[in-house]
């Protein structure tokens, strides 16, 4: 791997972002920020899967207003989302958000950033510049013809002067696209430009299946080169499954750990138990533990416990039994329909230090 960029660091409430901080996880709800119940119930759902920092869309005064009742019932940092309005941006920073997700350059005269980036410094609140290929200025794309990496850097700058002639430093930057090539050129011309934490992800990716592999690829690339200083995976679907990904991809790199760590094999013609089903449930039933394990699954009783030698704990399959082994040693066999169960069992145990 790269040696990590390195990046002024800035807090999102008590939430450290660049510098030496670890790589945080990070989410946005897709309820109605204006249905307060909705939610605070989807962001404690979001808390308890390990995200970070979530961020919420304030489309009107509304939005803005349930910031306040928002925040008194959750315990991570809370950004408001916000295009154009720069009225919005000054009620929710009033109602206690920790940071903005807002582009300087799309909320009107000088005055108007002004009176933001005053409140903003005033409240140690930090500004996320969030650049869209789908949404550059139209000056750009008729310079460029098409949304390309030197047009998205482009954009990215601009507001950043815009801040930076107010003297506000408290920045960080994104520059997403859906296609992934794209993404990661922009996001690696930046990084040689400027010192800023960069929130690292591909927008738009797709559903859970499809647009975790975009992610993995795109997040993944870049942090292995000491890119990134926060992530968020976009999917289609319920946004636990985004904190899901964004820490495996983390602790694929060996840059986060949190919760177990399957190792399955693919299986083969030498495997005699029905090894997909039983990892598939191990891998449902265990996504609740946040202790970091390395839990193996694997198909073969000559080869399964060598192969898994650094796991914590597995099971190796044979005819009608399994291997129950830790660390590579073979603890006791056990009938197949109880292997499942066991595991569990010797998960929790591991997970509980019992």
């Amino acid at each position: 791997m790269y040696q990590r960029r390195k990046s002024r660091q800035i807090k999102v409430g008590p939430v450290a972002v660049g510098g030496e901080a670890p790589i945080s996880v990070q989410s946005m709800t897709n309820t109605d920020t204006r249905d307060v119940a909705a939610t605070v119930e989807q962001i404690s759902q979001l808390a308890a899967a390990g995200c970070e920092i979530v961020r919420v869309a304030v489309l009107d005064a509304e939005a803005a207003a349930a910031i306040k009742a928002i925040k008194s019932r959750i315990t991570i940092p809370l950004i408001a989302d916000i295009h154009f309005d720069y009225k919005l941006a000054l009620e929710a920073m009033a109602n206690g958000v920790d940071g903005l997700r807002i582009n300087p350059g799309n909320i009107g005269a000088e005055e108007k950033v002004r009176a933001v980036v005053d409140a903003a410094r005033d409240k140690g609140i930090p500004i996320r510049i969030g650049v869209n290929a789908g949404s550059l200025e139209k000056t750009l794309l008729e310079r460029y013809g098409h949304a390309t990496p030197e047009a998205m850097v482009e954009s990215a700058l601009g507001h950043v002067k815009i801040l930076e002639k107010l003297n506000f430093q408290d920045i960080k930057i994104s520059l997403k696209a859906s296609h992934v090539p794209l993404m990661l050129e922009a996001y690696r011309l930046l990084a040689e430009k400027v010192d800023y934490p960069l929130h690292i992800g591909v927008t738009e990716a797709g559903t859970v299946q499809s647009g975790t592999i975009k992610s993995a690829v795109g997040i993944g690339a870049l942090l292995a080169q000491g890119i990134g200083d926060t992530i968020r995976v976009s999917l289609t679907g319920h946004p636990v499954h985004e904190i899901r990904v964004g820490y495996e991809i983390l602790k694929s790199l060996g840059l986060r750990e949190r919760g177990p760590v399957l190792i399955s094999c693919p299986t083969c013609g030498r495997c005699q138990i029905n090894l997909i089903q039983v990892a598939e449930e191990v891998e449902q039933r265990i996504q609740h533990l946040d202790k970091p394990l390395k839990v193996a699954i694997m198909g073969c009783v000559v080869n399964g416990p060598g192969e898994a030698r650094e796991a914590d704990i597995g099971i190796a399959g044979g005819k009608g039994v399994g291997l129950l082994f830790k660390k590579g040693e073979v603890v006791r066999k056990v009938p197949e329909e109880q292997l499942v169960e066991t595991l569990l069992e010797e998960i929790e145990k591991l997970a509980g230090g019992v």
